[in-house]
């Protein structure tokens, strides 16, 4: 199974610029070994049943069920662990897949991280889009929240049957706006790492003043 991402638009990960600040990276940290990545091939998280699963993403996000792969043995481990294993098409050769193991300790997650944390979060074309998904949702009885402002994007919030929190978000960054994020970003990322407080390198992004590209500061403060 192949899965090649090929992103249009204002998506965050086909951002362009360069960082002037005094954090520099390199693009091969670890050495002379290079691994040139192709995108995501699948993410994986375990689900309760695989049926009620599949069943969900087919119904409310109309992923496609590509298929399925069950064993009694893992490969990798070599454990005696019977396994059902489903891939959904989450749209552009990206593929999610979830594990059912129904001999393993009930499923549970982290209690010290917080449910708004750790989600999966999908692509959709426009506005009109994310408020149709929403009100669908919502008639079929799932709680959501949003529309909520990102000014680079918009996103609705709301859960699957396993208890993973999921987005649906539409990019709706102005013109130099990622440029501007990623120039500052290693800034950003290096006052944090020394206060644990949020830096204001961005603050337009919360709607504290307008965007006007080069303005913020890009060395850490």
């Amino acid at each position: 199974m192949t899965s090649t991402r090929s992103s249009t638009g204002s998506s965050p990960r086909s951002s362009t610029g360069s960082s002037t600040g005094s954090e520099t990276t390199t693009s091969n940290p670890a050495g002379d070994h290079t691994i040139a990545l192709q995108g995501i091939h699948h993410v994986a998280y375990r689900c309760m049943d695989a049926l009620a699963t599949v069943t969900f993403y087919q119904r409310h996000l109309q992923m496609d069920f590509l298929l399925a792969i069950a064993e009694n043995e893992v490969p990798s481990t070599h454990a005696p662990d019977p396994y059902m294993h489903v891939f959904l098409d989450a749209g552009r050769g990206n593929v999610l897949a979830f594990f059912e193991v129904p001999n393993a300790p009930a499923m549970g997650f982290d209690a010290n991280t917080p449910a708004w944390v750790q989600h999966i979060a999908f692509q959709i074309d426009d506005l009109d889009q994310l408020v149709a998904a929403q009100e669908s949702l919502v008639a079929a009885g799932i709680e959501v929240i949003g529309p909520v402002e990102h000014t680079i994007f918009q996103s609705i919030y709301f859960f699957d049957p396993n208890g993973h929190r999921l987005e649906l978000a539409v990019n709706t960054a102005k013109p130099g706006m990622l440029a501007e994020l990623k120039r500052v970003a290693p800034a950003m990322l290096a006052e944090w790492s020394r206060t644990k407080k949020a830096p204001n390198h961005a603050a337009w992004l919360h709607g504290q003043g307008d965007f006007v590209p080069g303005t913020g500061p890009d060395e850490p403060r």
